[in-house]
């Protein structure tokens, strides 16, 4: 049985899958556990990832489902969520585990910083890892793991179109505060820059703000037409 399951939820990445599950094959000769949680991509995600992973599994799109599902079929004592387009420091595998046990924690997640040029996406990274310090709420940028029993006892991730991670987070903060790793994880800035840094951080923002205010995260992906990527 592996210590670590790593658990991709994709759709239409086959431009970034092989290389996001090569850079996983050191922890596999580790005997990391990893699978892939498709939502029925249309190109070749699937056919790509299928012989660097453990298991590839297809379900409805939706991300949040896909990694209930992925979390179903794990094997690992303990699970991680990683996006297709963020690579894990190089022994983030026994970060995750000697950190977990040193401090007996339940859940954690990494510090995080945005790929790309420019000023302001480290200091829009450097506020995330401020603010999640401060809270004890993670997003999923910040590839979060949590013991399969805390998991299961906070009935995983919510069926909702985004929020998800902010959601679980803050049920599993009952359980224990969050282990914070200062080890970082690389998230690709390409969402950003396509859409404008600026802009996008202010629509986080807002999203964020009337969330907090009460606002239905499905309402809230209507209202703003926003959609999550998968990876």
């Amino acid at each position: 049985m592996p210590a670590l399951s790593i658990i991709i939820p994709t759709l239409n990445e086959e431009a970034r899958i092989g290389a996001a599950l090569t850079g996983l094959a050191p922890l596999r000769t580790r005997a990391v556990e990893v699978i892939v949680a498709d939502g029925g991509s249309r190109d070749r995600t699937t056919a790509i990832a299928a012989p660097f992973a453990d298991q590839v599994i297809t379900g409805p799109r939706s991300r949040s489902q896909q990694m209930n599902a992925g979390a179903s079929v794990a094997t690992g004592a303990l699970l991680l969520f990683l996006h297709a387009d963020t690579m894990l420091p190089a022994e983030a595998d026994m970060l995750v585990v000697d950190g977990l046990g040193r401090a007996g924690l339940a859940w954690g997640r990494f510090d995080v910083c945005i790929e790309g040029s420019g000023l302001l996406l480290r200091l829009i990274s450097a506020s995330m890892n401020w603010r999640s310090r401060l809270t004890g709420i993670a997003t999923g940028d910040q590839a979060m793991f949590v013991t399969r029993e805390a998991f299961s006892a906070v009935g995983g991730f919510s069926d909702i179109a985004l929020m998800e991670d902010v959601e679980l987070s803050k049920r599993l903060k009952r359980i224990s505060p969050p282990l914070c790793l200062a080890a970082r994880v690389t998230t690709s800035g390409r969402r950003w820059e396509q859409n404008g840094v600026l802009r996008t951080m202010l629509l986080m923002w807002r999203l964020r703000l009337a969330y907090w205010l009460g606002a239905e995260p499905d309402a809230l992906a209507r209202r703003y037409g926003y959609s999550p990527r998968n990876g």
